[in-house]
Parts: structure tokens; sequence; C-alpha cells
């Protein structure tokens, strides 16, 4: 069809053509065109006649073939549809199609080539007229000549279908005569074939396509056993996952009722209702249990013929019913039935066992808490006075401090109450429960009637208060909060009545406060010139009686989400150390001891001596503690006037005036001011003589008699690695694998390279800031590193520049599967690296004390430390021959750079490797030191002591 379009188009382009001839002939001139058309007669020549007789049939035109165009005698073209024709061509498609052969194609050009010629030899003859353009006339010979050309090329490409088509043709016609003749075959020899067999060979058809049927039908069997048995194995997953949930469920509940079996021995009256709490969520939890059992047991029931279903199957495949598929897949499918039937019959045995032990710990559990609960009921009452926590006599001198400040009670009877409490009266226990549960002004009228008797006890003991900016866990920032906490508790468990007063931080942890709340009293305080409302609020924390101070000032100075580095520090802490001594000025208390902590309190000592010893507040002494002299609160000097204090009084070189022209110092006035005056440790106290004092040494040395350093100690009761429920494992120094376990656990937990399990561990645990050795903790990680060791810091700095130069140390290391660096602070995590380190290292530059190295030590970290302050007073190094041998528990260098302590790191590391038994020797004599506050307490009791029996002497002389 295509081929046709063409040629019909270049046909059309030659009529076109034509009548441009035409238009191109003058009007009335007759042009004779010579044209190779058979339809019309020529005026020939004998020869010519002749040569056309010869002529049997016209051929077609070859590709070169000139077609030429006659016009009548009156110079008109010819009708094309009537008189012209292109017959050559046409007539040679026809016979092309007939004949079939490119052979005879090439003979019919050549004749009509020749015809051609002749007519191109009688065109010779041909007059034309004078005015045709001849140029004219050459083009659209031309343009004939390419359209001829192009009905050529499609006739070509018709002819090479054509032939595709007759060969396709014959394929087909090869393959309808194969069929023929396999359908003609059988009925050739029909005659021979028997019956019978015909007939057998259908019927095997059917049979065949029975046994498929049959085959469907086993096979959509097979799908739904085995459906059958994905669903019985995810009903034994989830039946073992229900009996793990139960085994947790069981332990938990165990633990729980032997810490309720521990307790009771030591429940106190006061903490019965929290007893019978716990009582109440153990009673839930076995509830939750007992749901747990019978949800089980219920699962069990639901799939009761899960084994009559796997028996079922297992016929199946018994008789042979499966034997159409293939061996492979009729053995899977009894490896399967055979560990569904295993898991089945297994996990209805345990599950069954199990129920069984459940329902009797249930039974036996619930016995034993009424047991405990009847016990209770009975002790309640009986119970010793003398083994009432700390936690309840910190609660009752608090409620009478409050009943005094809120004017409910005379300050007689707050002091004989306060004396009672102080000296644990069974009286005061007794008066406390028999109102419990009726109001507070049941309980005051009760204990009013104690007042009433005259058998009063002497007191022994030493009224202690603390002043200071922090206390551990409530609000905490570095070791003065452990040292405030630990000193303070056991300074109680000696008998001394001990009270703490803080500021009242927005930020502090109010969880780690109990009976929290806000006396109905406001206390004033100057500042500035005016007098501004303080809230008090009351709390115990750690078991001892707090207070915190709310200024109502319009600075809201302790609103500000953190605790120190603000702008007006100085003002902040002046208004605080104002407050707590009015505080104490209007309790009416009759206070032995004041100590306030670091120049943030150290306004207290000129405050007490300048402003409140005048008004008759004049009983305590005073002791400052200066835990870094660094930091010595420094201001220009009219900032002293804030607090009410004599600027001209104070602004002298024998008092408070600074080294810096025209500034005071407040750690200086704490200095001059205080009856008693302590560091953190012996070593410190001597270097800060010297050139650690920071400007202070003139006048340390000055008050030197007064001066003292006293180790600091650790709170054994929450650094003990025996009870620690931040690790994962609890260990000891008589059982070290739970060590081994906590490290595994933090190499975990921090993605750190964990098959190695004699790798050593390196622990860091500090604030990053100059005074830590920050050059020399960057060397340790490299030197770690080098020496195929594992290195863990956590820490984060305050000073924005060194935080960011550590995170870079941190993206350094971000693939080495050996460093990590946790640039915050983490109480969880810290407790873990203790646990799991081998070594830690305090690389400082200066140490007033240091508590890290003593917590390490606890939890078998063998410390790695610079020899200065603290750090020379508790840790002696192991190669030292002058030191006994019962001593030696770590490894110290002097100077603080890179090759001492590479030298001190590479002697660890060779005696973790090459000495393990020694090595554990070291680990096991170093959990054993007795680092508690124990020792550092007795110190401070005897100071205080001192003071306090040279000022009543004073007073008595007098």
């Amino acid at each position: 069809m295509a081929t046709c379009g063409a040629a019909a188009a270049v046909a059309a382009e030659n009529v076109a053509l034509a009548s441009l001839l035409h238009s191109r002939c003058e009007p009335g001139t007759r042009r004779r065109f010579a044209i190779s058309c058979s339809a019309r007669p020529r005026n020939l020549s004998a020869h010519q006649k002749k040569k056309r007789g010869k002529n049997v049939a016209p051929k077609q035109l070859s590709s070169n073939t000139k077609v030429l165009l006659t016009s009548d005698e009156n110079g008109q073209l010819p009708n094309t549809s009537s008189r012209t024709s292109i017959q050559p061509l046409q007539q040679g498609t026809s016979s092309s199609s007939e004949e079939n052969t490119n052979g005879a194609i090439g003979q019919r050009d050549e004749k009509i080539a020749v015809i051609g010629n002749e007519q191109q030899e009688i065109s010779k003859d041909t007059h034309f007229g004078s005015d045709f353009l001849l140029e004219d006339l050459g083009g659209i010979i031309q343009n004939i000549e390419k359209n001829i050309l192009l009905l050529n090329q499609a006739r070509l490409r018709a002819i090479e279908d054509v032939n595709k088509i007759l060969t396709e043709k014959e394929v087909l016609q090869k393959e309808v005569y194969l069929l023929e003749t396999k359908l003609s075959k059988p009925l050739a020899i029909e005659g021979n074939i028997d019956t019978n067999i015909l007939i057998s060979i259908f019927t095997e058809l059917i049979i065949l396509k029975e046994e498929n049927m049959l085959l469907k039908a086993d096979a959509q069997f097979l799908k739904a056993k085995l459906i059958e048995l994905a669903e019985a194995e995810e009903f034994l997953f989830k039946f073992e996952k229900e009996c793990s949930l139960l085994d947790g469920t069981v332990r938990e509940i165990e633990y729980g009722f032997l810490i309720a079996q521990t307790d009771i021995w030591k429940l106190t009256p006061l903490e019965c209702d929290i007893w019978m709490e716990k009582v109440e969520n153990l009673q839930g939890m076995i509830g939750c249990l007992t749901n747990h059992v019978d949800k089980s047991v219920a699962l069990l029931d639901k799939h009761s013929d899960l084994q009559d279903k796997i028996d079922e199957i297992e016929a199946s495949v018994r008789e042979g019913k499966t034997s159409e598929f293939s061996p492979y897949v009729v053995e899977l499918l009894q490896q399967k039935l055979k560990a569904a039937k295993g898991r089945h019959q297994a996990g209805h045995q345990k599950t069954s066992n199990q129920t069984e032990v459940y329902r009797k710990l249930i039974e036996e559990i619930q016995k034993k808490l009424g047991n405990l609960i009847e016990k209770s009921d009975r002790t309640s009452v009986e119970h010793s006075v003398t083994d009432m926590p700390s936690e309840f006599w910190s609660h009752i001198v608090l409620m009478i401090d409050g009943w005094f400040l809120e004017r409910k009670i005379s300050n007689t009877e707050a002091n004989i109450l306060r004396e009672m409490a102080w000296k644990r009266d069974d009286r005061i226990c007794e008066a406390y429960f028999a109102c419990k549960g009726t109001k507070e002004s049941d309980v005051m009228e009760k204990f009013l009637k104690l007042t009433l008797s005259g058998n009063r006890h002497a007191i022994s003991g030493l009224h202690i208060v603390h002043i200071a900016a922090e206390m551990a866990p409530v609000a905490k920032v570095g070791g003065l909060a452990d040292v405030v906490a630990g000193l303070s508790k056991a300074l109680r468990n000696k008998g001394h009545s001990v009270e703490i007063i803080l500021p009242k931080y927005d930020c502090m942890q109010h969880d780690q406060i109990t009976n929290f709340k806000v006396l109905d009293v406001v206390i004033q305080s100057y500042f500035d010139g005016n007098l501004f409302s303080n809230n008090v609020w009351t709390g115990t924390v750690e078991g001892l009686p707090v207070y915190f101070i709310e200024p109502q000032h319009p600075s809201k100075f302790f609103w500000r989400a953190q605790y120190y580095g603000e702008h007006d520090d100085f003002k902040r802490y002046s208004y605080f150390s104002r407050a707590a001594l009015e505080l104490l000025y209007q309790s009416g208390k009759k206070i032995d001891m004041i100590h306030c902590h670091d120049w943030q309190t150290a306004f207290v000592a000129p405050l007490y001596w300048d402003i409140y010893a005048t008004r008759g507040f004049n009983s305590a002494r005073i002791c400052f503690t200066c835990h870094n002299f660094e930091y010595q609160g420094t201001a220009p000097a009219p900032d002293l006037s804030y607090c009410g204090l004599d600027v001209e009084q104070l602004d002298r070189p024998d008092r408070m005036q600074d080294n810096a022209h025209g500034r005071i110092n407040v750690a200086k006035g704490g200095i001059v001011y205080s009856n008693i005056v302590t560091t953190v440790s012996p070593t410190y106290a001597l270097e800060v003589r010297s050139e650690g004092g920071h400007g202070l040494q003139d006048t340390l040395k000055m008050h030197s008699r007064k001066f003292v350093g006293i180790l600091n100690g650790i709170d054994t009761e929450i650094w003990n690695p025996s009870t620690d429920r931040f690790l994962a494992v609890q260990y000891s120094a008589t059982d070290l694998q739970g060590k081994a376990a906590n490290k595994a656990f933090l190499r975990k937990q921090l993605g750190l390279y964990s098959e190695d399990t004699s790798q050593p561990l390196v622990g860091c645990i500090t604030r990053l800031v100059p005074q830590k050795g920050l050059h020399l903790i960057r060397h340790a990680i490299h030197k770690t590193s080098e020496l195929g060791g594992q290195f863990v810091l956590l820490g984060s700095s305050p000073v924005p520049h060194i935080q960011s130069e550590f995170e870079g140390v941190a993206d350094q290391f971000q693939k080495n599967n050996n460093i990590r660096l946790i640039l915050k602070y983490d109480e969880a995590l810290s407790h873990c690296i203790y646990a799991a380190s081998d070594m830690f290292i305090i690389p400082s530059m200066f140490e007033p004390c240091g508590l890290t190295q003593m917590i390490a030590m606890r939890y078998g970290s063998v410390p790695i430390v610079r020899k200065t302050g603290g750090l020379s007073d508790s840790v002696f190094d192991f190669d030292d021959e002058t030191i006994p041998i019962e001593l030696q528990n770590g490894f110290t260098f002097d100077r603080a750079d890179e090759q001492d302590l590479s030298g001190c790191l590479e002697r660890a590391f060779s005696y973790y490797s090459r000495k393990p038994m020694v090595w554990k020797q070291l680990v096991q004599k170093d959990m054993q030191i007795d680092f508690s506050w124990d020792s550092p307490a007795s110190q401070y009791e005897n100071l205080y002591q001192s003071a306090v029996a040279q000022a009543r002497g004073a007073a008595q002389a007098s």
C-alpha cells in the first residue's frame, strides 16, 4: 500500500509539471512532443516500422528510461486520463508480478531503452517553435526523471516485500502439508488399529485427568497443612515469649519480695505507709503474674488440638498421600513435622511445669506477705525508737523550726523540743505516732505538753549549720556538693545536729527532696538599702534537714536555669549569705558552728562578726573551707556595700582588700574573719602558702595557726560497686567477675571493639578546664591508642573554645572503635565507666583534693595521676620503694609534660599485660582502702569542739 501511494504521488507531480509546461507555451503556437506511448500512431520511417514490427510485447522501463511527452497540434498536452498513459511503467509492474524474475525485468528495460532512443531520434526531426523556452523544458524533464527514479525505487521495495510474503507462504504451506500428513496418517491405517487399544488409550487419558485433579486436591491439602504448621510454629513462638515474660515477672517478684523481707526488719513506724504501698505494688505484680499464667493456660487450651493436627499430617505422610511430590518436598515436610512435634511436646511440658511452679510461688508469696503484714501490725507500735532513721528526726526538727518561725510556739518551747529531738528522745517519737493521722495542731499540742516535764537531758553533740551554694544530689556542679553532703552525714552519724541552708534554685533536683514544703512565714533581709522578703522552704535531703531560701527580689537571683556563671554572681551570693544569717538569727537557735564553703558564702564570716554578733547572735563560731583558691570572688570595693558591710572598714590590706587596686576579695575576708580555715588536702594546704595561693599566700601565712588541710572523703554508700544500681552487674574485691561483665557492657554500649577481652580500658571523668591538664589528656588519648588500649572520656567544658576543641578530637576518632569521647556529664554513665575501666587517668596541673581517684580505686580502677595536691595524699606509686608496700596503690608522674605521662602509662600497661596476678592483687587492694568520711569528719569534729570550747571558756571568763 505504501508503494502504491508513493507512485500515485509521483504521478500527480508529473501531471502538475505537465500543466506548468503548458502554461509556458505561447497561445496559438502548435507544439509537438514525442512520448513513448503505444496508444498513439506515429509517422515512422520504413526502417523504424521494420524494427517496430519485431517488438512482440512491451517491456518494463528501467530506472534510467526517460518518458517523453508529446503535445497535440494545437500545442496542448494530451489528456492524461484518456489519451496519454505511461504504459511501460504500468505494463512493467504487471509483468513483474507475473514473471517474478529479475532477469526478465532487465531484458524488458533494455528493449524499452531502444524504443526510447528511437523516439529521441524522431523527436530530433520534430519542429519546435522558436519561442519555446528550452531551459524550462530541461528543468521539467530533470524533475520528471527524479520522480521516475522514486517510482522505480518504490517498485523495487514492493518487489522485495512480495518476495518475503511468498517465502513465508511457502513455509506455511510446508507446515500445513506436514499437519495434513499427520492427520491423514491415522486415517490411512485406521483399518489396522484395534478398537480396544483406542478405548484403552482414552481410558488412560481419563484416568490421568482424574489423577491430575486428585494431585491438585492433594497439593491444596498439603498447602493447608503447611499453613497449619506455620500457625503452630507461630503459636509456639508466642508461647515461648509468654514463658520468658513469666520468668521475668517471677524474677521481679522474687527480687521485690526479698527486698520487702529484708526491709521489714528495718521497718519504722514512719515508713509504714510507704511499706504498705510497696506491699500493694507487690500484690499487684502477683496479680499480673496470675494473669500471665491464666493467659498462657488459655493459650495452651486454645491450641490443644495442635498435637492431633500434627499426628494427622504425619499419618498422611506415612500413607503415601504425598507420593506424587518430589522426595525433597516429602523430606522437608517430614522434617517440619518432626520439629513441630518436638517443640510442641517440649513447650507443653515446660509450660505445664512452669504453670504449676508459678501457682505454688504465688501462693507462697501471698502467704509470706500476709505474715509480714501481720508482723508489721504487731511491731509498728513496739518498734524501738533507737532504730528510727535520720529522715524521721530531720523531719521532726524542721517541723519544730517551722512552728517557731510561724510564731506558733515560743523560743523556749522550740529550744526544748529541739533538744529532745537532737537527743532522740523516745517521748517525741511516741507523741508523734500517737497523733499520726490527726491535724498538725494536735501534734503540736502533744509536743508542747512534753516541754512541761522537767526531765531534760543535756546534749553532748554540737549544733552545726552548713551554708553552701551546692549539696549533692539536689544541687550539684562539682566536688563541693559531695563534700557538703558527705561531711554532714558523717557528722550526724557522730551524734551532732546538722542542718544545711541552700539557695532555692529553679534548676535543682526537686525529686531528691522529701517533705518539701514552704513555711507560712516571710523572712526579710537587707540588700542595697532595702528590705526584701524571702520565702523559706524545708525538706530532707539524704536524711538531713535542709532550708531553701527563695528571694523575692526583682532580679530573680536564683531563677537563672543554672547555678553559676551569671554576670551578677557577686550580688546573688552576697544576698544569699545575708538572708541565710537572717534566717538563723530569727530562728532563735543556739548555733555552735557555722560552716561556710568557698567564696560564694565567705560573706558569712564578716557579716556574722560585724553585724549579727553585735545583735546578740554570737554563740556560734565560723569555719571557712576553701575548696579551690583559684576562685576567690573579687569585685569593685563599693559592691561590698550591697549586703550591708562597711566598705571603708573592710577595704584594708589586713582585711578584705585585694592585691588589685580598688577591689575587694571575699575569700580573703573568709580567711580573716573565720575561727577555723580549712582546705581539702594537706599537700594543697602547703602549696597554697607558696605560689599556689593565687595571691593569698601571705594572708594564709599570717593566719597559718588556724589553717589546716583535711583530705576529703567519699560517700561509700553511694559509691559502692556491690550495691550500685547503675551497674549492669554488682561486684566486690573478692568477686571481680562482675567488673569484667561491666567492661563488656560498656564496650557494647559505646560501640567499642570487644573481641579482645584483655585489652586495657583507660577512663577519664573530668571538667574540661585548664586546671585538669587538657594537653596531657589529649596526649593520653593518643598514647593509649598507640599502646593498643582503649580510652573513654566523659566530661564537658564551660569554656566554648575548649568544648569546640574536644569536639574536634571526638570527630578525629569517630571511626576509631577504641576511642570514645562523650562531651557531657552523665551520672549513670560515670558509674559504668568507673566500674568498667582498668585504669583511670588524672593529669591535673593542680588538684586541691580530687575525688575521682578515690572513687576509681573503690571500683577497682588503678589511678594514673600527676603528683600534686590531694592526688599526692591519696595515690602512691607502685614502683616507689620508699613507700610502704601496703600504701602503694597506683602510678604517678611529676612533671606536667607528655614524656613523663607516657612513661607512667607504659609502666601501667606493662604490669597489666605481663603480670596479671600482680595487677589483680593491686586492684583488690585499692578496692579495700577506706576513703569514707569517717576519718575526715573526726578531724573536723576535733576542730569544731576545740573552737567551741575556747569560745565557751572565754564567755565564762568574761
